[in-house]
């Protein structure tokens, strides 16, 4: 999936720069007068071919601005580009998930376990840890080599070197050894859990 959505970025970055190339190109050489001081003779119908030209003429503009479905349509579609842009870039942004584990079965084929099946058996048996309040696990990376990252909410009597011990010694291990893994990488993340000062009397 990672390598589909990589090859769809570079196709859509690729068209986008040859766009945006050619059309500022033609806007700089119509701009500078290019053709007139080359002395070339292009064709009549050739856009911004001296520096007063612009991008869309009067007529153009105004040819179906009279019409009742044109500025729906037209905010539509604007409406439309926009959301798929923006929607294009929180993908870019959103961290990968991997949503199955290449497990090896020992006939030489393999079996795939569910991502999100692992992730929330090891969430769970992170926060079952003594000083965890909440556990937040992702996991990212290939089918043969996943890792984990996980975000720990501390309880304020926690002990974080023992809290990420017990992680590693404990959990970890566990998921390590039933998907079968020679290595599960992890990088974990501590945070306190703020809680209101106590009254001493």
């Amino acid at each position: 999936m990672r390598r589909v959505r990589r090859t769809i970025n570079r196709v859509l970055l690729g068209l986008t720069g040859v766009v945006l190339l050619g059309t500022g190109g033609l806007v700089l050489f119509g701009g500078l007068g290019l053709p007139a001081k080359w002395h070339l003779h292009l064709p009549a119908h050739w856009p911004w071919s001296r520096p007063d030209d612009v991008l869309l003429p009067a007529h153009r503009r105004t040819h179906w601005a009279g019409q009742g479905w044109f500025w729906p349509v037209v905010i539509l579609v604007l409406a439309v580009f926009v959301l798929l842009v923006l929607w294009w870039l929180l993908t870019q942004f959103r961290r990968h998930r991997l949503d199955e584990i290449l497990v090896d079965s020992g006939d030489g084929e393999g079996a795939l376990l569910r991502g999100r099946a692992l992730k929330d058996v090891l969430a769970a048996e992170t926060e079952a840890l003594d000083g965890v309040d909440r556990a937040g696990v992702l996991l990212t990376g290939r089918r043969s080599t996943p890792r984990i990252r996980a975000v720990l909410a501390l309880a304020p009597h926690a002990d974080p070197g023992t809290v990420v011990r017990r992680l590693s010694d404990e959990a970890l291990d566990r998921a390590r050894r039933s998907a079968g893994l020679d290595h599960l990488p992890a990088d974990i993340r501590l945070r306190a859990v703020k809680h209101r000062p106590e009254r001493v009397s």
